[in-house]
């Protein structure tokens, strides 16, 4: 347990007198037995739930005199079950989610604020822009986990039979990437498949490389911008597929794991994927395929990508507010995110877990490029905006859907982005 965590652990295990002179703000009589904190979990795979497990266990067996049981809960309508929770006093002390749904529980009052609480350890290892996605009114409200990117998966046989050069620099431009996939597109082959029929992830996340923000302001004070920066992928993708007539069509119809049956079927050489997905290619692809992950992309504005991670947060009216930050905070050190992440297939939140997991699966494939694409990963505004949610559901994806589907042209895509928001936000 490191500074912070062996303090509080040190205090609680000294008994109830010890306790109150270390001020950990606690409440009731202790006496009577440990403390128990509950902890609401969305680990939804076996392995990750294994892990999370193992963690809380050896916490356990460390701080009898704070105990902390696992509730198992999962994705799927967690918001609403939490807002039913906050308002019913109900809520377990620690709070499993993701960074763009905390914000407004953190507006409304429902989050601690860790920023003292966070160990100086922890704040240095976390990367500025992963620490400031969590980081609301400057109150950091939650300990981001776990994350992942866009990575790009390629079928080497196909680069090499085209004679394309495999990019082997720290980074790679989006103009290669188009490169590759117009001189891969031959013999029935294309070059790129991208499964874009939830296309607004994607798109935000990877718009910061090409100077994109989209939002400025925050809550309902949020205004949109949809300029040059938030346009050229999209435009970039249209080109693709329509000019160069390098994109599998039926791909932008997609998800990307339906695309993934394409890159294994030899039917395209390139994937745009969420990094995750490395795990699945291991177990799922044919034993002959040749793949290989190549270097994070970037644009004009660099290689960022937009950091949506995994939080930890803390329920302000828990009667042990410090006690759940000194749990949270283990939970959090190098060794206990590795073993998750690697569980999860996902990027740890913290440098010294992406270096320690990048060592680990040094003989696996892509493992070195996926965990250094964790350094790009920055904040972004639409983490903060109240109405994200709702323009992204109802006005985006069905907008960028019909672009990609050649139904409006750039100039109406633009208009309908920005009129959308007008109409939630007016």
């Amino acid at each position: 347990m490191k500074i912070r965590g062996a303090f509080i652990a040190a205090c609680l295990t000294a008994g109830a007198l010890a306790l109150a002179g270390c001020s950990t703000g606690s409440s009731g009589d202790e006496s009577d037995g440990p403390i128990t904190l509950k902890f609401q979990s969305l680990s939804d795979q076996p392995a990750a739930i294994e892990a999370t497990q193992t963690i809380v266990d050896a916490w356990n067996e460390e701080n009898p005199d704070v105990q902390v049981e696992i509730v198992q809960a999962g994705w799927d309508g967690i918001y609403d079950k939490l807002i039913t929770q906050f308002n019913g006093g109900a809520a377990p002390d620690i709070i499993h989610y993701e960074a763009a749904s905390i914000v407004p529980f953190a507006r409304d009052g429902y989050l601690a604020d860790l920023t003292d609480l966070m160990s100086d350890e922890r704040k240095a290892d976390v990367p500025e822009g992963v620490l400031d996605s969590v980081t609301v009114d400057d109150q950091i409200v939650a300990y981001p986990t776990e994350l992942q990117s866009y990575m790009v998966f390629a079928n080497k046989t196909l680069l090499d039979s085209a004679g394309v050069a495999i990019p082997d620099g720290d980074t790679m431009t989006w103009d290669e990437l188009r490169d590759i996939a117009e001189a891969t597109t031959q013999n029935g082959v294309y070059g790129l498949g991208w499964g874009l029929k939830s296309p607004t992830a994607a798109f935000m996340s990877m718009a910061p490389q090409f100077g994109g923000e989209y939002f400025e302001g925050s809550g309902t004070d949020a205004t949109i911008t949809i300029g040059d920066g938030e346009m050229a992928l999209p435009e970039l993708v249209d080109e693709m597929a329509y000019v160069d007539g390098s994109i599998l069509p039926v791909s932008l119809t997609q998800s990307g794991s339906e695309v993934l049956a394409a890159f294994y079927a030899g039917q395209i050489a390139l994937t745009v994927q969420g990094s995750f997905q490395a795990a699945n290619i291991t177990k799922d692809a044919p034993a002959d395929l040749d793949w290989i992950v190549l270097p994070p992309l970037e644009d004009s504005a660099g290689a960022a990508q937009a950091a949506n991670p995994q939080t930890l947060s803390v329920n302000i009216d828990s009667e042990h507010v410090e006690e759940a930050a000194a749990f949270i905070d283990y939970f959090t050190e190098t060794e206990n995110l590795v073993a998750l992440n690697t569980a999860d297939a996902l990027i740890p939140a913290t440098t010294s877990a992406q270096e320690q997991m990048a060592a680990d699966l040094s003989d696996e494939n892509g493992w070195d490029r996926i965990l250094a694409s964790g350094q790009h990963l920055t904040s972004a505004p639409y983490l903060f905006v109240d109405a994200y949610a709702q323009w992204k559901d109802t006005v985006a994806t069905p907008a960028y859907q019909k672009f990609l589907a050649q139904e409006i042209d750039a100039e109406q895509l633009q208009s309908d982005l920005a009129s959308g928001w007008d109409a939630i936000t007016k």
